[in-house]
């Protein structure tokens, strides 16, 4: 497996959010830099998993169905990479929300 280039390195992350846990997402946002467009928190699959799922919007099925795309990562270090998801990470879990185009405003994704 290829070894990631993060677009932000370590020294570069900093403390935006009061610890809340592991989330899951997409090299799209962490290796290639694109922001956050569709993100959603469901049921904790592990241990310290708060729920939270972040996508750019543009991964295919078939990305997102190769793990090797994803990776788990501390809310905060997300938050560093997009701060306009920060006033949403209280919300329960099944929110869904998508970036208002244009915007760093997100709405909920309505069934």
């Amino acid at each position: 497996m290829k070894e990631k280039k993060f677009k932000l390195e370590g020294g570069q992350i900093k403390q935006l959010i009061t610890p809340m846990g592991g989330c899951i997402a997409s090299d799209k946002i962490t290796v290639e830099g694109l922001p956050v467009v569709f993100m959603y928190r469901e049921e904790p699959d592990f241990e310290h998993d708060c729920g939270w799922r972040f996508y750019s919007g543009t991964e295919t099925q078939e990305y997102v169905d190769d793990a090797n795309n994803l990776a788990i990562y501390d809310v905060n270090t997300i938050a560093n990479y997009d701060p306009s998801i920060i006033p949403y990470l209280e919300m329960e879990e099944g929110t869904e929300l998508e970036r208002v185009e244009g915007t760093n405003y997100f709405k909920v994704v309505e069934e």
